[in-house]
C-alpha cells in the first residue's frame, strides 16, 4: 500500500464536550494492554496512524469492548450479530450534555448518584448509555426497549458487571406505539429520559445512510451496504422515521409531565426542527433547550423540554437532588 503523505491531526476532537473522555485521537497500545484481544484488529492505515479497518463489523466491536473496559471498568461487553454497535465518543456526548442541562438548575452543581433516575428509551442489546451514565455520574437508570434479545442482552452486560448492578433495570415494552406507558408507574418520578430514535422511515432509507457514512470514511464512493456499526431494524428505522417517532414521545410526554423533569431527544435532521417546536408548543411544554452535538463529520443536536413550572422546577430539585 501506498502512503499518503502524513496527516496532521488535531490535538484533540474540539466538538467533543470538554469533560468526554474520548477528545484526543485512541490510544491503540494502553488499549491492547487493557484488552489484548484488539491487537489483531489494529493495522497501520494510508497515512501510516494505528487504526481499526471500519469496514470491518467485528473490529469495531472489539474497539467498543476495549474503550468500555479501559475507560468504563465493563469486563464484559457483547452484543447478538446484527445489532446495533454505537460509536462510544457519541453516545458518551449526550450523556454529559444533559449532566449540563441537570447542572444547570442548582448553579452548574451536577447532581450526582443513585437518586438520580434516567429512562433511556431504547436502550437497546450494547446498554451504553446506561454503562456512561453510571460510571461518570453514579446515576441509576431504567432502560427499556420493545425487543425481547435487546433487553436479554443488556440484562447479561448488567448481571456481568458489578459495576451496573443495582444501578441498571431493564424494562420490556409490551407496546411498540407506547413509550412511557407500559414502561413508567403512575406515581414514579424520573429526573430525565433519553432517546437515540430510529433515524430511517425504511430499510432503504438506512442502507443508503449507510453508505453516505462508509464513503465518508473512506473518501470513496461506496456501493455495497456493510453494516459495519450493526443495527437491528428496530434501532435503525421505524413508519415515519425520526420525525414521526419524535412526534409521538412529545405527545405522549405530556401524559407524563409531572412524572419526569427533563425529557430529551437526538434530532439527526436539522429539517425536522421546525415540526418538533410546533408539537412542542402544541403540547404546552413550559421551557425547550437546544443544544449542537456533533462527531467527525455527523452534526446533529439534543432537544429537551420539560412541563413543570419555575417554582415546580424549585421543588423537585430541592426534593430530590439535594443532600
Amino acid at each position: 500500500m501506498k502512503l499518503q503523505p502524513k496527516k496532521e491531526h488535531p490535538k484533540e476532537k474540539s466538538r467533543l464536550h470538554p469533560r468526554n473522555r474520548h477528545r484526543e485521537r485512541y490510544d491503540f497500545k494502553q488499549l491492547i494492554a487493557v484488552c489484548p484481544e484488539l491487537a489483531p484488529y489494529v493495522t497501520l492505515n494510508k497515512y501510516d496512524d494505528e487504526s481499526v479497518d471500519f469496514f470491518n463489523p467485528e473490529a469495531v466491536k472489539m474497539l467498543n469492548k476495549a474503550l468500555l473496559r479501559t475507560y468504563y471498568d465493563i469486563g464484559y461487553w457483547d452484543i447478538p450479530e446484527n445489532y446495533l454497535c454505537p460509536p462510544i465518543p457519541g453516545r458518551a456526548d449526550y450523556i454529559h450534555t444533559i449532566a449540563d442541562l441537570l447542572g444547570s438548575q442548582q448553579y452548574g452543581k451536577i447532581p450526582t448518584g443513585e437518586k438520580i433516575k434516567c429512562l433511556d428509551i431504547g436502550v437497546g442489546a450494547n446498554c451504553v448509555y446506561p454503562i456512561i451514565g453510571v460510571k461518570e455520574y453514579g446515576w441509576s437508570f431504567i432502560g427499556s426497549d420493545i425487543d425481547t434479545v435487546a433487553i436479554a442482552s443488556a440484562q447479561k452486560i448488567v448481571d456481568e458487571n458489578a459495576i451496573l448492578k443495582g444501578r441498571v433495570e431493564l424494562r420490556l415494552q409490551p407496546n411498540a406505539e407506547d413509550i412511557f406507558k407500559g414502561i413508567l408507574q403512575k406515581d414514579e418520578l424520573v429526573d430525565l429520559t433519553i432517546c437515540n430514535p430510529p433515524f430511517h422511515a425504511s430499510l432503504a432509507e438506512a442502507q443508503a445512510g449507510t453508505l453516505r457514512k462508509l464513503t465518508n470514511l473512506t473518501e470513496k464512493k461506496t456501493t455495497k451496504p456493510i453494516l459495519n456499526f450493526g443495527g437491528h431494524p428496530n434501532e435503525l428505522w421505524c413508519e415515519g422515521g425520526e420525525r414521526v417517532f419524535s412526534a409521538n414521545m412529545i405527545i405522549q410526554s405530556k401524559e407524563f409531565a409531572s412524572n419526569v423533569f427533563w425529557f430529551s431527544t437526538l434530532i439527526s435532521k436539522q429539517t425536522h426542527l421546525k415540526m418538533v417546536y410546533a408539537e412542542l408548543r402544541y403540547a404546552e411544554a413550559v421551557d425547550v433547550k437546544t443544544f449542537p452535538m456533533g462527531q467527525g463529520n455527523k452534526s446533529s443536536r439534543l432537544v429537551a423540554w420539560t412541563f413543570l413550572s419555575p417554582d415546580a422546577q424549585k421543588e423537585w430539585v430541592k426534593a430530590r437532588w439535594q443532600e
